[in-house]
């Protein structure tokens, strides 16, 4: 295809660069082209170019359509909001009569049309199409992108990793044009892969392919940083004594040795040290005590359940060891024959048991969470409320408070909170940015790359971004995600790891699913349903919306699957998310709006304890508690109406849960295989 491009015109100039970058210039255009193909085995490498292009081209093949590697690239190259159309464009087509090209063509439409409305797929069977084509791409109505128009990005043409001092880490060159917005030398950039850095400085080229003589003659500039030159730090160091009580003061100090405990008297052994007295029982009766239940103890943890089974007798072991050693035989037998017919080699190599074991659990467990949602069983041999003692009771989930700023967990005071997000976000835009500007051909050094990441930079096609202020300290960030009909049917559970495509950073966590509902609280999720759209909370660096979110899940085999798409909500820790655990009961004998209700709780206490939260039915009944009866969890309770024998008793408490610190920014490139095609 592009030997095709290029040779349509005969006064267009063609550049090629080392990483295969082709520069077309078209002096009738007064336009100039730059054309990229990624790896097509790689899909991170599609994903980090397709979001520098301002156009992305998808070759079809007339003979095979589209495959399952071909949609899922498809799929996640619009879910990064590009800022033109897809163009569509016709393989080789010579083994195609003339006649039935247009019939190929609308089959292509009709089967893409779900995917975006294609108005037109274009071929290349003679120079006139090439030209149309290349018109067309000069021509294409751009739309507006947040993502690349308020940050600087570039597409590295070369790179070249400089060796530093100690060998353990060095400088990187990368050399290209900038594009979306000026970039500063005084800001970070982020590498996708690779992580956050600085810039030692920005040279300012010539340009190897310029459109016309002014932009060839411009003069060669170095910028370097200043001192208001961003730092690396993406953690808050908490202090531990904030909010502490300060040092006493002499007055205390003295008050408290007053107030100092006489040390008694005891007759020891000479020799004895003032530890070791401490460890002196005076009563020998008491240590004879303690030592007889430790005894006891340690004889009850020695007994297994082999010494309460009876004695076998002789005649009867004998028989036992007769039943093994010929149920040992069959089993040899069985393995045998399974090995000549190829069984167990076949589920050595192609199923993993246990893997296949927690997914029948994790399916058991979604199908009882959609019949009985939120319903946990109440310990039978322990206290419910030593069980529940970290939830409580709201009146309405709705209009009850809850305090964003109470028992907050130690990670949170690593991360960083904006007192007003849309205030900041909206000061952040609006800054001016002084720099290499958009357009010119630069070479910039990073510095403080290490060297363990020099395989992985080497024969990659590299992108980067300019980062805004802020983005590179850590926060909690909430993204909307839909799933997607690519996804396996497989259960996903809250705090399972993912891997997050947001914006121009990808990493793994394990985020918490909640519900996305409007107000100041929000219910959370137990597993990640089809057809639903939910919100998932992590830690995160902070990164302005809007932007695009890819969600991908870990396969046994390596791979990695399209789980959800969707966007990036806000950055805000004080994000309230509520798990449910419902207790439920049972009617027992029912008069009118009175009732005897069992099952809910067993001892007498537990129903104290839980008396001021308000109980509810199935069938939308609503009351409360009234007093216990005995001592085994029966309870007398009066409701807002007649109720049902059949009816169930139910009592709602809630619980803040909190995201884990899971962030893991080196995500390793999914396994795929080559000979899938578009």
């Amino acid at each position: 295809m592009m030997e095709r491009i290029t040779s349509s015109m005969e006064d267009a100039q063609v550049t090629q660069t080392v990483s295969g970058t082709t520069h077309f210039v078209v002096p009738r255009f007064k336009q100039r082209f730059s054309f990229i193909v990624p790896k097509f085995s790689s899909l991170y490498e599609i994903l980090d170019v397709t979001k520098v292009c301002d156009n992305v081209l998808f070759l079809l093949c007339p003979h095979t359509a589209m495959s399952g590697r071909g949609e899922l690239i498809l799929t996640t190259v619009l879910a990064q909001s590009l800022p033109t159309d897809p163009i569509l464009v016709l393989g080789d087509s010579d083994e195609i009569q003339p006649s039935k090209i247009n019939d190929v063509k609308k089959l292509m439409i009709k089967a893409l049309e779900r995917k975006f409305p294609a108005e037109k797929i274009y071929t290349l069977d003679s120079d006139a199409d090439a030209i149309n084509l290349v018109r067309m791409l000069g021509s294409q109505k751009r739309r507006s992108n947040m993502m690349r128009e308020r940050r600087g990005n570039m597409m590295a043409e070369s790179v070249k990793f400089v060796p530093g001092v100690d060998h353990d880490s060095g400088s990187l060159e990368l050399t290209g044009f900038v594009r979306g917005q000026d970039i500063s030398v005084n800001r970070l950039i982020h590498i996708p892969g690779l992580g956050d850095f600085q810039l030692e400085k920005i040279e300012k080229l010539a340009d190897p392919c310029p459109i016309s003589r002014k932009n060839e003659m411009e003069d060669i500039s170095v910028l370097e940083p200043d001192t208001t030159q961003a730092d690396l730090a993406t953690e808050n160091t908490p202090d531990a004594m904030e909010g502490e009580q300060t040092w006493p003061t002499d007055e205390e100090l003295q008050q408290a040795e007053e107030q100092q405990v006489v040390k008694k008297t005891r007759k020891v052994p000479k020799g004895t040290s003032d530890y070791q007295a401490a460890w002196i029982v005076e009563n020998e009766d008491e240590a004879e005590v303690n030592n007889e239940d430790e005894e006891d103890e340690a004889s009850d943890e020695d007994m297994n359940e082999d010494d309460l089974l009876p004695p076998i007798e002789e005649g009867d072991e004998e028989e036992s060891d007769e039943e093994e050693e010929g149920e040992g035989e069959e089993d040899r037998e069985d393995t045998t024959m399974s090995e000549a017919g190829g069984t167990e080699d076949c589920d050595a190599k192609h199923v993993n048991f246990s893997e296949e074991v927690n997914e029948l659990e994790r399916l058991k467990e979604e199908r009882l969470e959609a019949m009985f949602p939120d319903e946990v069983d109440t310990p039978l041999h322990s206290k419910a409320s030593v069980r529940f003692q970290k939830y409580r009771g709201l009146k309405s989930f709705r209009t009850s408070v809850w305090d964003s700023k109470e028992n907050l967990p130690y990670d949170y005071a690593r991360i960083f909170q904006f007192e007003n997000f849309l205030r900041t976000r909206k000061r952040v835009f609006q800054e001016e940015v002084e720099g290499a500007e958009v357009g010119w051909y630069v070479r910039i050094h990073v510095k403080g790359v290490g060297a363990h990441l020099k395989p992985q930079i080497e024969g990659r096609v590299l992108t980067f971004c300019s980062l805004l202020p802020h983005e590179q300290r850590m926060s909690v960030l909430n993204f909307a995600v839909r799933r997607s009909p690519l996804s396996t049917p497989n259960a996903v559970k809250s705090k399972e790891r993912l891997i997050f495509h947001c914006g121009w950073r990808r990493f793994a966590s394990c985020p918490v699913f909640s519900s996305h509902t409007s107000g100041n609280k929000h219910k959370y999720e137990r597993f990640f349903r089809p057809d639903e759209v939910i919100v998932m909370s992590t830690f995160a660096p902070i990164y302005f919306p809007s932007a695009p979110v890819l969600v991908f899940q870990e396969m046994p085999g390596g791979d990695q699957s399209l789980l959800g798409t969707g966007t990036l909500i806000n950055v805000d820790p004080d994000r309230v998310i509520v798990k449910r655990a419902v207790l439920s009961g049972h009617p027992f004998k029912v008069n009118k709006r009175h009732a005897t209700v069992r099952f809910m709780f067993f001892n007498r206490e537990d129903i104290e304890w839980f008396k001021p939260i308000e109980l509810r039915t199935k069938q939308g009944r609503r009351g409360h508690i009234k007093e216990p009866l005995g001592t085994h969890g029966h309870m007398k309770c009066n409701f807002d109406g007649q109720l049902s024998q059949q009816d169930t008793v139910l009592l709602n408490l809630y619980k803040r849960v909190f995201p884990k610190w899971t962030y893991d920014p080196y995500v390793a490139e999914p396994e795929q295989s080559d000979r899938m095609q578009l």
